[in-house]
């Protein structure tokens, strides 16, 4: 089957959604589908035509930037060129061309699958305002055009202010989740990298530095933590300078993290083996995510994958990965005590947090889900046939 994949950034580009389109555009392509990629060419070292692990990608140059999206003039041809020559449009949103996407498929009698990752809040601001708005209308056009709306969790959808109005068309499917085998070797590398010290108890966080993300619970929540645990220690992987929008955020962060001292170390972006070496040498990770920005956190799965327990909050969609493993605690949101309270029971009691690794494996593997997805191509590609013969 041709299946067109849209979103406004992709691989190299690093955020959960990426990460998302770019394993599930590869497992699509290992199960013998044609898969293409529609995408804009952020940055302009990037090549506007590329094929890697079996999938195309066309990158379009972008015109001009509105907040977090991006405008690509040459949208209106190629989306029809591609949109005519594919079996099923696959739109990631949010996506401020989504309306258009959806709009040119389903006049050339494509489906439409809609992947819904979360909720989209822009910080303060006339042009974030303007931007929040118009990506919304394209979220409700495209809902309205798509065929069948993917999200994580119908925990998610039925308290997401948007997804709510289309549950009848919602079908959830988990996100892919995979993190990259490594050697002993490898991973003294990583702690030779990160200057892990023996007798060090290590709290990890991967996410962006971000308002959302609730850094600044941890940050409180450490030095109660090393009250019982003099050698606590946060690794905080993934972008920390120069995030887009957090620049006021990471300000009044500064003060509380340098307080901390040797306790707290920003590591930056890593490697895919050195993030799994990150997972496997804590002792427990957290996710004190504050709003419906993030919808699940795959980051959670990865950290289970390698045996690593976690404290999330107890967000609609987040919650579910603890839920169904039991491999961590669930604290509310915005709370400094209750989560200094779960990292101290986690590392004073290890042992009544594993999980099962390898079923979990299973059920987020990439191949699952492309699974998941191809049979919902299928059932619609079926559909479109039979109303064509009639």
């Amino acid at each position: 089957m041709r299946v067109l994949i849209a979103l406004t950034y992709y691989r190299p580009h690093y955020s959960g959604l990426t990460i998302y389109a770019e394993r599930l555009a590869r497992a699509l392509a290992g199960r013998g589908h044609q898969v293409t990629v529609l995408t804009s060419r952020y940055d302009k070292s990037l090549p506007d035509r590329e094929r890697f692990d079996g999938v195309k990608v066309v990158r379009l140059e972008v015109g001009m930037r509105v907040s977090k999206g991006v405008i690509m003039p040459s949208i209106l041809f190629w989306a029809w060129k591609l949109a005519r020559q594919a079996d099923v449009v696959l739109l990631h949103l949010p996506q401020l061309d989504a309306a258009y996407l959806a709009l040119a498929a389903r006049l050339l009698g494509k489906p439409v699958v809609l992947t819904y990752h979360c909720d989209l809040r822009l910080p303060e601001g006339l042009i974030h305002y303007a931007a929040n708005q118009v990506s919304h209308l394209a979220n409700h056009i495209s809902a309205r055009l798509a065929n069948l709306i993917v999200t994580n969790t119908r925990d998610y959808a039925e308290n997401s202010t948007f997804l709510k109005h289309y549950l009848h068309k919602v079908r959830p499917i988990y996100p892919p989740a995979e993190v990259q085998v490594v050697t002993e070797a490898e991973r003294a590398a990583f702690r030779e990298k990160a200057c892990i010290q023996a007798g060090q108890r290590i709290i990890g966080m991967a996410a962006r530095l971000a308002t959302e993300k609730g850094v600044e619970y941890l940050a409180e929540a450490l030095p109660r933590v090393m009250e019982k645990h003099p050698s606590a220690r946060v690794l905080f992987v993934g972008q920390y300078e120069n995030v887009f929008g957090e620049g006021q955020y990471a300000r009044q962060l500064a003060p509380l993290i340098e307080s901390l001292g040797e306790h707290w170390t920003f590591l930056g972006t890593l490697s895919l083996a050195e993030i799994s070496a990150f997972f496997h040498e804590c002792e427990v990770t957290v996710l004190p995510s504050l709003n419906s920005t993030e919808s699940f956190g795959m980051v959670q799965v990865e950290s289970m994958l390698c045996g690593t327990p976690v404290v999330a909050s107890d967000l609609p969609g987040v919650r579910q990965p603890v839920m169904i493993s039991g491999m961590g605690r669930l604290v509310p949101v915005a709370d400094t005590q209750a989560l200094t309270e779960a990292i101290i029971s986690i590392l004073d009691h290890p042992e009544r947090f594993q999980g099962d690794p390898a079923s979990i494996a299973e059920r987020f593997s990439p191949e699952s889900v492309a699974a998941a997805y191809e049979e919902i191509f299928e059932v619609l590609h079926n559909q479109r046939k039979l109303e064509g013969d009639g």
